[in-house]
């Protein structure tokens, strides 16, 4: 996986974005046995995170466990995984977010710069996100 290979991460997975329905949903992810791809996660419009990533569709990256805390209301799993950085990228086509492609690893991985790559990949998901929607 290119992605593994530029920045690194231990689990990777892609969200399409439905803001009608107010959730998430995973299309496809590297541990389908914690993180199966028929998950959703709700939104909260009202969290800043929703508000950065989704409604803006600008990168976020937390850098320790208490940021994931802060962003993910499945934080428990993830310590558990032993992952404590996250990086979200927001797949955008025509100023729309239509998903997120993100990377989780160890506490402290993600930099500035891991978004900068990152978003070059981001844009290679568009194809297959616009796709599921002609599914």
């Amino acid at each position: 996986m290119a992605t593994r290979a530029t920045i690194g991460h231990r689990l990777f997975t892609v969200m399409r974005h439905d803001p009608i329905a107010g959730r998430n949903r995973r299309i496809f992810t590297s541990d389908p046995v914690a993180y199966p791809v028929s998950g959703h996660k709700p939104v909260d419009w009202a969290h800043p995170w929703a508000q950065r990533v989704l409604r803006h569709g600008e990168p976020w990256i937390g850098q320790t466990s208490a940021d994931i805390a802060w962003a993910y209301p499945d934080h428990e799993r993830i310590a558990a995984m032993g992952l404590g950085s996250a990086m979200n990228l927001p797949v955008r086509w025509n100023g729309v977010v239509l998903g997120t492609v993100n990377l989780l690893d160890a506490e402290g991985h993600f930099a500035e710069e891991s978004a900068i790559r990152g978003m070059v990949f981001a844009a290679l998901a568009v194809p297959a996100l616009l796709a599921i929607d002609e599914a």
